[in-house]
């Protein structure tokens, strides 16, 4: 997963602007993902918002500036990331973008010192470049850490019942286990199997563009 992680973040698509990292394609998506979130999301209560693996911090800066009642905190495995994420979220105009705290979703909960009552947590263009485990360490610390009703976010690409389209997502696959066997694209299905035993259940998927998808899991128990 961090072998991998790093050969993304260090790519000649990497554009570094003062301590801010700018990754190309999280402009790309961030819109489309907003307007997910704008479906879900409670503008009129105040509520707290955890992004697990936020990369540069472009993500949750942007998202942060359209929900000036929630609180949003960032987190990131790779410590090196969190400059960037600094920078971005003091350039966010409503100012509630927490400094980020570092995560290992294979580690309990416990060790990330945070609170455990989230009312959303966001998780972008993870699952798929990551060990499985880490996949199944997401669902059973976002179900302890989730308000009840509370919802996860997910995206990136995926699989559903053994089937992934188009081509250029088999391409992508092939291309991750090439890497790293123990990554690739994860199935749906495969997914629901591993969170349901945490209390979530998935409510929505939605088509994205470039061909990705965006999970809602409610955390139901």
């Amino acid at each position: 997963m961090l072998f991998f992680k790093r050969i993304i973040y260090t790519s000649s698509t990497l554009f570094k602007m003062s301590t801010k990292i700018n990754y190309p394609s999280a402009d790309r998506n961030k819109t489309p993902i907003l307007e997910v979130l704008q479906k879900h999301f409670n503008v009129t209560q105040e509520g707290q918002v955890l992004e697990i693996a936020s990369g540069t911090g472009q993500h949750i800066s942007y998202f942060a500036s359209h929900f000036p009642r929630l609180v949003f905190q960032p987190s990131e495995y790779e410590t090196f990331l969190f400059d960037s994420i600094k920078a971005y979220a003091r350039d966010t105009p409503t100012k509630n973008v927490k400094d980020p705290v570092r995560i290992d979703v294979t580690e309990d909960w416990r060790t990330w010192n945070i609170p455990n009552n989230f009312d959303y947590i966001i998780n972008v263009n993870m699952i798929h470049v990551a060990p499985f485990s880490c996949a199944v360490g997401l669902f059973k610390n976002v179900g302890a850490v989730l308000k009840k009703h509370g919802l996860l976010v997910t995206y990136g690409p995926y699989a559903n019942n053994g089937v992934l389209e188009p081509q250029s997502n088999r391409d992508f696959d092939r291309n991750i286990r090439a890497r790293d066997p123990s990554c690739g694209v994860r199935d749906i299905q495969d997914l629901i199997k591993v969170a349901e035993p945490y209390g979530l259940k998935l409510v929505k998927i939605y088509e994205m563009p470039s061909n990705n998808k965006c999970l809602i899991w409610q955390r139901i128990e």
